[in-house]
């Protein structure tokens, strides 16, 4: 079978081809987060489904090279810099840190490149196209400010699948805007006083917010067209409407062969805002349910469905975990040093998964096999043969490679060595819940923090992970 995908650029599902059809490349990017606050749970769906579709891909072969950025300038990160008394500088280093330290926790890998909007070659970058672009008459300069021109490009709205007509109904004109057309958007900002500035052939300024994706994509993954270009929902019109026309405009290629958008995460059937009270950031999420039980949560939803995020689907996720542990625990220990023996069985089941994720990377699908699996391994373990043993190794190798990055950090973690006073804290921590000590086992718990470990209380007892 071939992987299917949907894409939002043709709004059908077509069979995945490369563009490298002989070395099986696959040149890949997806918009990455504006660093002006702490990462949110919808950047984690962001961040692990698309590392989801990366790993399966490599799973089926593919030689994915994988690009997200960081945009490091943006009127919110000014905006917050000027509310705080600090530099945007400084206000994009603490974020970029702490954006960082979210992967870490999600155990989400970070992309092969992940380029910032202000490194010297990208600036340099985005200064030639937007040249370009005034040199073919698709963009414009006034005073500093350049513009591209919306209606020099035929093709625009064809991914949103917007009318110029429709758009110039929904267009706020502001009577201080320099430009020619109210459609038309920003390519370079003049700086004003106080703002971060790189000089130009037009003045001091600083690029426009979509002009970047279009430049660092094709430049870092050294290519005219990429394979895939994905994002969130809401990004789907402006910004890449607007990166395939400054791209398009410049190269005279196709920007990107498939478009996958995935689906918005809503708190209580609410948008997240602070404003509301529920916000929850990535380091909270993961603190309060733990890396798996959100990684679970995002599976059980198709990534182009929007998802709901409340308190009694995750305790329902935080069982799913924890009988997904319980049965690792077993097989393990039922099939100790066993070799993998063939079994058919597993590979139905394995071939089931794949056969799923090859349809759109359907992982609901895929997610609810994998427990149907667990149930039929955990009858043969109920009733044992002389072959059992093999051919619950062999599950275990199928479950390995089940490409969805969860329990990666518990499984490999707990076969590390760990500093001794680590261990010797954890052991006393498990004296101090056996003994109902709470207060000793929090005070614990936020010990072991401190030195880089995160614990996890299950009923089975507690496990740990590296920060």
């Amino acid at each position: 079978m071939s992987i299917k995908i949907y894409n939002t650029l043709t709004r059908k599902k077509e069979k995945f081809v490369p563009l490298d059809t002989e070395g099986k490349r696959v040149n890949m990017y997806t918009c990455g987060v504006t660093v002006y606050d702490k990462c949110h749970i919808g950047h984690a769906r962001s961040l692990y489904i698309f590392d989801v579709i990366r790993r399966y891909l490599v799973f089926r072969g593919y030689d994915v090279h994988f690009i997200r950025n960081i945009t490091d300038v943006d009127d919110k990160i000014i905006q917050k810099a000027n509310e705080l008394g600090l530099t945007s500088r400084e206000v994009a280093d603490r974020n970029i840190e702490e954006y960082y330290k979210d992967l870490a926790r999600l155990g989400v890998p970070r992309a092969e490149h992940e380029p910032k909007a202000t490194d010297p070659e990208n600036i340099e970058e985005m200064i030639r196209f937007i040249s370009g672009m005034i040199a073919n008459g698709t963009a414009y300069e006034i005073d500093g400010d350049v513009y591209f021109r919306v209606r020099a490009f035929d093709g625009y709205g064809k991914l949103s699948g917007q009318s110029i007509e429709n758009m110039m109904d929904s267009v706020r004109i502001d009577k201080d805007e320099k430009k020619q057309d109210p459609l038309d958007f920003a390519l370079w900002k003049k700086s004003r006083e106080g703002e971060p500035w790189w000089g130009s052939p037009w003045g001091k300024g600083r690029p426009g917010w979509h002009i970047e994706c279009s430049c660092m994509s094709l430049k870092h993954l050294e290519c005219e067209t990429l394979d895939i270009h994905g994002g969130g929902r809401d990004l789907q019109f402006p910004h890449h409407e607007n990166e395939i026309a400054q791209a398009e405009a410049f190269t005279g290629k196709p920007f990107a062969k498939y478009w996958i958008h995935h689906g918005l995460l809503t708190i209580k059937k609410q948008k997240m805002a602070k404003s509301l009270g529920n916000f929850i950031t990535i380091a909270d999420a993961v603190e309060t349910y733990g890396a798996d039980a959100l990684k679970i949560f995002f599976l059980s939803a198709h990534y182009a469905s929007p998802i709901d995020f409340f308190e009694e689907k995750m305790q329902e996720v935080a069982k799913q975990r924890e009988k997904i542990m319980i049965f690792l625990r077993r097989a393990r220990a039922f099939a100790r040093d066993a070799d993998p023996l063939d079994a058919p069985k597993v590979f139905r089941y394995r071939d089931a998964v794949v056969e799923a994720m090859d349809d759109d990377f359907n992982t609901a699908k895929a997610l609810g096999l994998m427990f149907e699996f667990m149930n039929d391994m955990n009858r043969v373990m109920d009733q044992p043969s002389p072959t059992s043993a093999g051919e619950i190794a062999m599950a275990l190798d199928a479950f390995q490679s089940i490409v969805f990055g969860i329990f990666n950090l518990e499984l490999s973690d707990q076969k590390q060595e760990i500093p001794q006073e680590v261990a010797l804290l954890l052991q006393e921590r498990e004296e101090a819940r056996k003994n109902k000590d709470f207060k000793a086992s929090d005070r614990l718990r936020d010990a072991l923090k401190d030195k880089g470990f995160l614990v996890q209380d299950t009923k089975d007892g507690q496990t740990w992970r590296r920060a």
